[in-house]
């Protein structure tokens, strides 16, 4: 009995924690669970011939927005050449919606929702010693003589339990690795499905640690944190950032994202000691209009966000990636474009503007009616209007959102962005 867990990457530097994990979380089953990474630019045709000639009988996917259209069209044919074989999917693009996916999908056998590490063990456990019943597992929806199940969500699971899914590195060499140290997050956007699992859970600093000196020893290029609010719990954050000041190697960056408005002295002050380029940071800022802030359930003292960034910039040893959300309630294009403004006045290394994506389970599809939202059927359910925000004024910021990229975020204009700054009364008319 052979089980393929199968990644289908945005990118080929990108690698898949989830299947990883799992893997590592069923290692008493380890001569049976093979590990496929793909990329969504790779053929179809090549990711076909894989998984035909892999041999296994029980095909996992991991599913996201920016993946399952893909994987969709892959287990539709791969169906159809092994048509014995069992395929399950996880992952949040089909926990919230797991009967529906399997009525639009009959080629699927099951889902597993939410965590996924003891459900998939107690799944490879099903097929590979052929004991008990799907029945028996705990967090999966199934169809069985052509009826759906669901068994309901499995309770969520100390973070400690999972072993380290890291231990041969040599296919990391020139990828991205992602590392948790923390599941669920503090806070309630209503955009982000981190938000419904309000029970934040931290892996203890006895492992988290010695996995960290791990990757330095290994000269890992870049490890990023997927730790929804890293700085939630002061000693955790304190505890991993003096061990990377006190071991850097030199080469390892480590990416974190945070909210910087909690920040407090000690924190600042150690991330002015550190090398430049041991870490960087991912600020997501969303909107600094006051009412959409609330709107969203988003908690933040923008002065004390400033603050911090501003003081991280005059430290000049740390990348800052502040991010915004066009397309939020009660922001129209003059309302984004002031936020436009208070970010770019930060001085980020980089301005990401996304573009609202109205994710299922999240609180903002529940408000789809209520905001007059309308967004695309397809992954990723980008916003195409609000009632504050119509379509002609989305073209507009999208127009932003190429101009930023090319003069601003690709560093190659630094000389004539200071010139336009002095030029146009604010940075939004430059753009």
């Amino acid at each position: 009995m052979k089980i393929l867990l199968a990644a289908c990457n945005a990118k080929y530097i990108h690698s898949n924690p989830a299947v990883y994990d799992l893997r590592a979380f069923a290692s008493e089953y380890k001569e049976h669970i093979l590990l496929g990474e793909y990329t969504i630019n790779q053929t179809k045709d090549e990711i076909l011939k894989e998984i035909y000639r892999s041999g296994a009988e029980v095909v996992c996917f991991s599913c996201y927005i920016w993946n399952i259209s893909f994987v969709r069209e892959l287990i539709f044919d791969l169906k159809k050449i092994l048509p014995g074989t069992a395929f399950w999917v996880g992952g949040p693009e089909v926990s919230f919606d797991a009967e529906n996916f399997l009525k639009e999908m009959p080629q699927v056998t099951g889902v597993m929702v939410g965590e996924g590490e003891e459900t998939f063990l107690e799944l490879a456990r099903y097929y590979i010693e052929k004991k008990g019943t799907l029945a028996d597992i705990r967090g999966i929806a199934f169809r069985e003589n052509g009826e759906i199940f669901h068994n309901g969500w499995r309770e969520v699971m100390d973070l400690s339990r999972v072993p380290f899914a890291y231990e041969q590195t040599e296919d990391f060499a020139n990828r991205i690795i992602y590392y948790e140290s923390s599941r669920g997050c503090p806070f309630s956007c209503s955009y982000c499905l981190s938000s419904i699992d309000k029970t934040v859970r931290f892996r203890s600093l006895g492992l988290v640690l010695p996995e960290l000196q791990f990757f330095l020893d290994h000269k890992v290029p870049q490890v990023k944190f997927v730790d929804r609010t890293f700085n939630c719990k002061r000693d955790h954050t304190l505890g991993i950032w003096r061990y990377l000041v006190e071991h850097d190697n030199g080469v390892t960056n480590f990416h974190f994202e945070v909210s910087a408005d909690i920040f407090d002295e000690e924190e600042l002050k150690l991330i002015g000691k550190m090398r430049p380029g041991l870490i960087q940071l991912e600020i997501g800022v969303q909107s600094t209009n006051p009412d959409t802030i609330r709107e969203i359930h988003r908690h933040m003292d923008l002065v004390k966000l400033k603050q911090a960034v501003d003081r991280v910039y005059d430290y000049r040893n740390t990348h800052q990636h502040l991010d915004l959300i066009a397309g939020l309630p009660y922001e129209n294009y003059e309302s984004f474009m002031r936020s436009f403004d208070d970010v770019y006045r930060m001085r980020p290394d980089q301005l990401q503007m996304g573009f609202l994506k109205v994710l299922k389970g999240s609180y903002m599809e529940e408000q789809v009616a209520a905001y007059d939202l309308r967004y695309r059927g397809i992954p990723p359910y980008e916003v195409l209007s609000t009632k504050w925000l119509p379509y002609s004024d989305v073209i507009r910021l999208k127009g932003v959102e190429d101009m930023v990229e090319v003069y601003y975020n690709s560093g190659q204009f630094p000389a004539t962005m200071k010139l336009l700054e002095r030029k146009f009364a604010r940075p939004a008319e430059i753009f």
